[in-house]
């Protein structure tokens, strides 16, 4: 697992590394199962703060896409396996979006406000 940041970025470094991983949920580079570096050793090899990592993993954990767990780090879970299923769509979606002039910002606020 790659975790790429921007440090010239206007976005935080957490959000960034969690990013990242959510990119490699969607491409299926990560599977539900698989564990995830400690946030030690991706801050060490960042060269950022311990515990900008575990925010990034707290934040994953929140969206339901990675389990932490005492003894065993973090782990994807389950419930992100889908995601690599729904990819295409999600490319489909945000293509369509910027076909018709709405920017990704405005997207994610109607998917976020959208109940099904």
């Amino acid at each position: 697992m790659l975790v790429r940041i921007d440090v010239d970025s206007a976005t935080a470094i957490f959000a960034q590394v969690a990013a990242s991983v959510r990119a490699d949920i969607l491409a299926a580079r990560l599977v539900p199962g698989d564990r995830l570096p400690a946030a030690r050793e991706i801050a060490d090899a960042l060269d950022i703060n311990v515990h900008t990592v575990l925010r990034a993993y707290q934040l994953l954990r929140d969206e339901g896409l990675v389990d932490l767990r005492r003894g065993r780090g973090a782990v994807i879970s389950a419930s992100a396996g889908p995601l690599a299923e729904l990819a295409h769509d999600i490319r489909a979606l945000v293509a369509r979006a910027a076909a018709v002039g709405v920017s990704p910002a405005a997207l994610a606020s109607l998917v976020k406000e959208t109940t099904l």
